[in-house]
């Protein structure tokens, strides 16, 4: 009683089909696929951009120390 048997889910399926039809469900089908695709590109163009270049650079601008310091306000520029 607690779960599905096959038939159960074989009618759930049956009524699906005669609501949405199977062409909109192709094309929900579709979509959700090409949007996953497209979220896995983004993830892996995110990856490369966010790699740190070289740190060097940075720490000699301001003679290789540390600043720490408290931002009070915020101002434009």
């Amino acid at each position: 009683m607690g779960s599905f048997s096959i038939w159960h889910w074989l009618i759930v399926l049956v009524i699906v089909m005669l609501v949405f039809g199977t062409k909109k469900l192709r094309n929900i089908g579709e979509d959700l696929g090409g949007a996953v695709k497209g979220f896995k590109a983004g993830m892996k163009d995110a990856s490369t951009e966010n790699k740190p270049v070289d740190a060097a650079p940075a720490q000699q601008a301001n003679g290789g120390q540390t600043l720490e310091g408290e931002v009070k306000e915020k101002t434009r520029s």
